[in-house]
């Protein structure tokens, strides 16, 4: 009995056709967005005053805001690291063979869910670096004026070392082993290594968000201090 096989669809010329019309399709917004819009050309800079507030470039923004939430060497050095090497490291921990080169949501919904997650928490963090912080970085709706400056915040505190050791213990243990129980073929079509190097990266992405949720409602600064970081 002859296996069937599923049916292929090449690079060339089905990918690269739609590869193509795409950038073409970006290509003429860009053109279209930079004739219509003019490029915010500032006055010549004064080295003597430093403007308020002062913004990275839309595509470093989220960084920038990131620095509400995060110790500067996490937030510029640790996270832009973390979110590389897990990329990086998707080809050679997905073991899945369905779907491959094709957008199918129902057969990679655990992949896709989580992507997007990131990429959107990406995105909301630049708008709201870019069009939703004024002076002194604080927050302001767009139809706020920046003239009323508002004292950044000081009430802040941190957790006790303690607490801030157990709660992250129980964070990543519970983490990894209630999806094992719940999803036993996930953890065995992966394996013990793939599994930890997985759910060690959905939740490290996840504990962005959580952090900023502690901050915002809590007033909590860092979870852990440590004379070398703060988490």
């Amino acid at each position: 009995m002859e296996r069937e096989h599923p049916e292929k669809k090449y690079v060339f010329p089905d990918l690269v056709f739609m590869e193509f019309m795409t950038a073409v399709a970006l290509t003429v917004i860009l053109l279209a967005w930079a004739l219509l819009v003019n490029a915010p050309l500032l006055e010549m800079a004064n080295p003597g005053i430093s403007e308020n507030p002062s913004k990275a470039p839309w595509y470093f923004v989220g960084l920038q805001e990131l620095l509400v939430y995060f110790d500067p060497w996490m937030a510029g050095v640790m996270i832009p690291a973390v979110i590389i090497m897990c990329l990086m490291l998707i080809p050679y921990l997905d073991r899945n063979t369905q779907g491959v080169g094709r957008y199918t949501f129902s057969i990679r919904r655990f992949a896709v869910i989580n992507y997007l997650f990131g990429f959107s928490m990406w995105i909301a963090l630049i708008l709201i670096g870019y069009f939703l912080r004024g002076p002194n970085w604080q927050l302001y709706w767009p139809w706020e004026s920046w003239e009323t400056i508002r004292q950044a915040e000081e009430n802040t505190w941190n957790l006790p070392p303690l607490i801030g050791i157990s709660g992250l213990a129980i964070y990543f243990c519970a983490g990894m082993i209630i999806p094992k129980l719940v999803r036993i073929k996930f953890y065995e079509r992966h394996g013990f290594k793939r599994y930890v190097l997985v759910m060690l990266s959905i939740l490290l992405m996840y504990f962005v968000p959580i952090k900023i949720f502690l901050r915002l409602a809590f007033d909590i600064r860092y979870v852990l201090v440590t004379p070398w970081f703060n988490v």
